[in-house]
């Protein structure tokens, strides 16, 4: 399936092939309207956590879409965790700004308490606004009965990261070869202006260590996905 998306703001071709949509896709959504079903009275939080890369904001607003298609799923709502990152006047006095990205650079416990008002059933969202590079508070309106918020970090093994635990209902994690990621991040990087040198600088500064740490240092998550160096996904 050839599909435009509005992702983060930005329009996305993507393309998901038909089996992998029915073997992989459609299995995940009806597994998370089951988790909702046993619950219905209260929305259900899904963590999505993946290393850079790994396409899961675009992945989870397909996700989206193919909720809205079938009217036997709850709909389901993207809740990317880039809005949490730190202003960029707080980075700047952290000396953190070239780093953005790397787990220091987010406000966990803000995020810990919008997770809060997700679980009561309250709340909006901030959003990253990618020409600000700032987030913008309140941005997100939360409406729907299952969430899944997505983002590196959220199934991180240490014990600032570790209090977010118990606002999640289900968890899923894409791995994925270190190889693969780096060439599809500098690729991103080159599409967005940078130069060879400067891409692989970019990298080795900033993403190659994220892919690093949330490849080897994220705890086991109740369902695993793997992206092939195609950019295909698996179940694990």
């Amino acid at each position: 399936m050839n599909i435009g998306l509005m992702v983060n703001g930005l329009h996305v071709e993507a393309y998901y092939p038909d089996d992998e949509i029915e073997k992989v896709h459609k299995p995940i959504l009806q597994k998370l309207a089951d988790i909702h079903s046993a619950h219905p009275e209260r929305r259900t939080i899904v963590f999505l956590s993946a290393p850079p890369g790994t396409g899961k904001s675009t992945l989870t607003t397909f996700w989206e879409f193919l909720s809205r298609q079938d009217p036997d799923l709850p709909e389901i709502q993207t809740l990317p965790m880039d809005g949490f990152h730190h202003y960029n006047s707080w980075l700047d006095a952290h000396n953190l700004r070239p780093y953005k990205g790397a787990p220091e650079t987010f406000d966990v416990e803000k995020l810990a308490q919008n997770l809060q008002q997700v679980k009561e059933g309250k709340g909006s969202w901030p959003q990253y606004d990618r020409q600000k590079h700032d987030p913008v508070e309140d941005a997100v309106t939360i409406t729907a009965p299952v969430v899944i918020v997505e983002g590196n970090w959220l199934l991180r093994d240490d014990e600032r990261w570790s209090a977010l635990t118990p606002f999640c209902d289900y968890s899923l994690f894409i791995c994925a070869p270190a190889s693969a990621l780096r060439t599809r991040l500098i690729d991103r990087k080159r599409a967005g202006g940078l130069s060879q040198a400067d891409a692989e600088a970019s990298y080795a500064r900033t993403d190659g260590p994220n892919v690093q740490q949330v490849l080897e240092n994220s705890l086991p998550a109740d369902l695993m996905l793997e992206m092939t160096p195609e950019g295909e996904y698996r179940l694990v």
